[in-house]
């Protein structure tokens, strides 16, 4: 168990996301100030609905900017995953929460087929929104590097970041993709027979031979 300074957002952060946030309230300017005086990590919780339990621990990288009246914007980098046991508002002596937390393992027993099924529904996504592919480093895709352009709302990037094994969160993404493909196909069969409307339509002769009218 660890204890973290405490940043909570309805926001999820998954690992390895670079995150860039713009300080402006004193308590969380006093934790970006302890963490940048000690080199300590501080975690971001995720609020949901009133609630948070899971989050991520946050790294900061650099403080970009620096404005005069002691706001600042800064760049950070998300890292393991942790449960909250205990819940401290504030820490003592600080203006910020904090909390006592246990790390989540994460296991990877993804395999390369099932990292290829999910690759191409990716792309099958893209091509269906007219949009271009992300640029992806095989070796380097997990379940987390296009969480957040995958079309999943908040509930569900909070449900991912909880699965332990890699190999349930790509078949989550698998089947959130399976599940939202056809959506977008039929929306874009209806936008092509909505935009047909007002133009000259050419059909091709019918044979009746077959046809009665009983």
């Amino acid at each position: 168990m660890r204890t973290l300074p405490l940043f909570p957002l309805q926001v999820v952060v998954f690992p390895r996301e670079r995150i860039r946030l713009h300080i402006f309230e004193e308590r969380y300017k006093q934790l970006i100030s302890d963490c940048e005086s000690n080199g300590h990590s501080f975690g971001i919780p995720t609020v949901l609905e009133g609630k948070m339990s899971y989050g991520t621990e946050i790294r900061l990288l650099k403080i970009v900017k620096r404005y005069e009246n002691g706001t600042s914007d800064i760049l950070c980098e998300g890292g393991n995953i942790f449960k909250i046991e205990d819940f401290y508002n504030p820490m003592p002596d600080k203006l910020y929460s904090g909390g006592n937390v246990v790390f989540v393992d994460h296991i990877n027993d993804s395999v390369d087929s099932l990292k290829d099924k999910v690759l191409k529904l990716i792309r099958e996504f893209y091509e269906l929104l007219d949009l271009s592919p992300p640029e992806i480093e095989y070796d380097q895709f997990t379940s987390f590097t296009l969480a957040h352009k995958l079309g999943f709302s908040l509930a569900q990037e909070y449900e991912l970041l909880q699965l332990i094994y890699e190999s349930e969160r790509l078949n989550f993404i698998k089947d959130h993709l399976r599940t939202v493909i056809p959506i977008i196909t039929e929306v874009n069969r209806t936008k092509k027979i909505i935009g047909l409307n007002g133009h000259f339509r050419r059909f091709d002769p019918m044979d009746f031979t077959d046809i009665n009218n009983e």
